[in-house]
């Protein structure tokens, strides 16, 4: 295993290659530090983001643990159940619908389970459906077809993934580039999270058949991005610009702009707190943990939307500029109970989960739903 700061260092560099090559690569903007601000400051905007039309109305009912979320070309959605690993679809009616059973997950996951899931880009053409899932050894990527209703069986695209009772990451999305990115968790080794030699605590960006995407900071590797606990929201801005979600430990979970090769700081820093060390990249927006503890993330109406579990609302942050944020906003602030995914769909409204039956909520008798929220620009 390489040691941390030489391995930053190593990254660093090959950014400054590679970085042109890659077609996702977000435009870097001046290196922050750990210790800069929470909160980027930046002009005002000059159009208002899309805010909610009233307080969300429930779509559907009676799930458990719905963790991934992967809209159909006809507007219905795919959703995984965490610990049932059962996919149902659920239309634009709310009307729910049992798809089948992952095979290979893990009983006795914790945090993982059948987690994140989304559609190839090429789904018109090849019917795939891709999810993350934890198996009895590792976390891996899988990828089955989805036609008529029915599943079929899953192949492994990329395993070796470490897994742990925490700390699973588990979102998985396709970018604008056709490449499949996937946030790992540090599987609770903390320690090796800036270290590319380990696949935990990492964002990784792949083929669709799971090799090292081209124009990767280092090659023939998947790493794209280190030095993360938990990360669980991936979304991009309208500009290419990649943000992400984590969750922090006891003091400030984080919304970063994910750029090739940098270090996210984890375990050296949390959020904006701890020694202030060359090569590190701050976050864009921290939050304390109890009024957080995000998973989450997407982009609508010129705002990021981020669902959070511990603090039981959905912030609404306005994109100001390439890469900066302006004062976030709350709205569902304790409706719901626990929220686990926001997601945009096809009609432009947008889904959240809420995730009461995970062990740590207080579920009532029509839990686990999924809230719409209907957006004006006005």
């Amino acid at each position: 295993m390489r040691r941390a700061l030489p391995v930053a260092c190593a990254l660093l560099a090959a950014v400054a290659l590679t970085a042109c090559a890659s077609g996702s690569a977000p435009t870097p903007t001046a290196a922050p530090t750990p210790r800069g601000p929470s909160r980027v400051a930046s002009p005002p905007t000059r159009s208002a983001p899309a805010m909610p039309i009233g307080p969300g109305t429930v779509l559907a009912s009676g799930l458990a643990v719905p963790w991934g979320v992967a809209f159909l070309p006809d507007g219905s959605a795919l959703v995984s159940e965490r610990d049932t690993h059962q996919i149902v679809r659920v239309d634009k009616q709310g009307h729910v619908t049992l798809v089948g059973t992952v095979p290979g997950v893990a009983s006795d996951a914790g945090e993982g389970g059948l987690l994140g899931l989304a559609l190839s880009p090429d789904f018109a053409r090849d019917a795939f459906l891709y999810a993350y899932l934890t198996s009895r050894t590792d976390n891996r990527v899988v990828r089955m077809t989805y036609r008529a209703g029915a599943l079929g069986a899953p192949r492994v695209v990329f395993a070796g993934i470490p897994k742990a009772p925490i700390h699973d990451g588990g979102r998985i999305a396709f970018g604008p580039d056709g490449l499949l990115y996937v946030s790992t968790g540090d599987a609770t080794q903390s320690r090796r999270a800036p270290d590319p030699d380990y696949l935990g605590g990492k964002v990784l960006r792949m083929t669709p058949d799971g090799g090292p995407a081209p124009g990767n900071p280092l090659p023939g590797s998947v790493v794209y991005t280190v030095g993360h606990r938990n990360p669980q929201g991936l979304t991009w801005g309208p500009d290419g610009n990649l943000y992400e979600a984590e969750f922090g430990q006891n003091t400030l979970d984080e919304i970063n702009l994910l750029q090739p090769g940098h270090d996210y700081g984890w375990p050296t820093v949390e959020g904006t707190v701890g020694p202030s060390s060359p090569g590190l990249t701050a976050p864009l927006l921290t939050w304390k943990t109890d009024r957080a503890s995000p998973s989450g993330l997407a982009f609508a109406g010129g705002a990021l939307w981020l669902a959070t579990l511990q603090g039981q609302r959905v912030y609404r942050v306005p994109l100001i500029g390439a890469g900066r944020v302006g004062e976030p906003t709350s709205i569902l602030d304790g409706d719901y109970g626990r929220l686990r995914t926001v997601a945009l769909a096809p009609d432009g409204s947008l889904w959240v989960t809420t995730s009461n039956r995970d062990g740590r909520g207080t579920p009532v008798a029509t839990d686990d739903r999924i809230i719409r929220l209907t957006l004006s620009a006005h």
